[in-house]
């Protein structure tokens, strides 16, 4: 097989092909900020560390420290999704300053 940009990266095997749906987990390519009107911001006070925001966040932009979520603001797109999933409301999309 000829070498290409696919190789040496997680989820391609040796026919060239992808072997998974996405690549592992803490593996970001690229910023995805800079254009979304509002961040995410979360509530601790109300947060309960159920990791439902980083198990659903599809840019992989929040990331667990113990049992407390942080959002990497640099691969948020500004979806929402962290939003309507937090069973507790404590995450809300703030207006950009």
């Amino acid at each position: 097989m000829n070498p290409t940009i696919r190789d040496g990266f997680p989820g391609w095997g040796p026919t060239g092909f992808p072997e998974s749906t996405a690549y592992g987990a803490g593996f970001l390519t690229t910023d995805n900020a800079g254009w979304r009107e509002r961040d995410p911001a979360i509530d601790l006070g109300r947060c309960i560390g159920c990791s439902r925001c980083y198990l659903y966040c599809p840019d992989g932009a929040v990331r667990m420290e113990g049992r407390r979520p942080e959002i990497d603001l640099r691969f948020c797109k500004g979806c929402g999704i962290c939003v309507r999933i937090c069973p507790k409301d404590a995450i809300a999309m703030e207006a950009r300053q």
